[in-house]
């Protein structure tokens, strides 16, 4: 069985202080740590940070914790402790990035249609706040616009997936052969099948109405994106590892 390596450990004790504390303490760490719209009140400069270590409930962690062991092991092994770790913060930066800028685009282009029928701030304000809007708004905007409007403005988004999934494009670009199981599939499938199997239901997704709950696709997409640039970069400028074993 593969052994945990230092750097994996630490993070999943860290991710488990933060579970723990979000139990203890409910909705203020949760409002605290958890990454927010930019534009909304909540939003604090170190949540694209904290958010890689906040999680929404005990199978959320545990999946997440249990790919990090099992992918972020061999990884950290070859490349060393502060190689790995930049990758890994690198990507769920990336993750937050790309999940805020498609936030972004919602909140903006249905406010624009708002501003666009002669209705003010006030209106926005009204509506993302206490929920009400003038009924006529829907002779030219449909309803789930506005239910869009309203939970990009409101979103909290946790958890370690978009660092994840960084993690798992690095795995397969190295070890691709790898055989690897998946929940209800019988039989293994290599990595450089199953990863990218993952990111195109990701985009699938993430583009269609369809969802099995309240994931942020386009975060995976994101992490997968940046883990993806980062290992081109690496292969082709022959990237040193001992430079990060300082």
């Amino acid at each position: 069985m593969n052994s945990i390596s230092d750097s994996v450990k630490h993070l999943i004790i860290i991710n488990a202080i933060f579970f723990l504390a979000t139990l203890i303490f409910g909705e203020i760490i949760y409002n605290l740590f958890s990454l927010h719209y930019f534009e909304n009140p909540r939003f604090e400069i170190w949540q694209p940070l904290t958010h890689m270590f906040m999680h929404g409930n005990l199978n959320h962690i545990l999946f997440n914790m249990f790919g990090l062991w099992m992918f972020g092991s061999p990884l950290e092994k070859m490349w060393g402790r502060n190689k790995f770790i930049y990758f890994y913060l690198s990507a769920g930066f990336g993750a937050a990035l790309v999940q805020m800028l498609v936030y972004y685009y919602q909140f903006n282009s249905v406010s624009s249609e708002i501003y666009q029928l002669g209705y003010g701030f006030n209106t926005i304000d009204k509506l993302l706040n206490e929920g009400l809007y003038d009924s006529r708004i829907l002779n030219q905007i449909n309803e789930s616009s506005l239910i869009s409007l309203v939970q990009s403005y409101n979103s909290s988004m946790v958890g370690a997936s978009g660092a994840l999934y960084g993690i798992l494009v690095a795995f397969a670009i190295i070890f691709p052969n790898s055989e690897l199981f998946i929940l209800f599939i019988p039989f293994p499938i290599k990595a450089k099948y199953l990863v990218p199997i993952l990111i195109f239901g990701d985009l699938f997704f993430g583009f269609s109405s369809y969802s099995v709950g309240p994931i942020a696709h386009f975060a995976h997409l994101g992490g997968a994106l940046t883990g993806f640039l980062l290992m081109w970069y690496w292969q082709k400028n022959q990237f040193n590892k001992n430079r990060w074993d300082l």
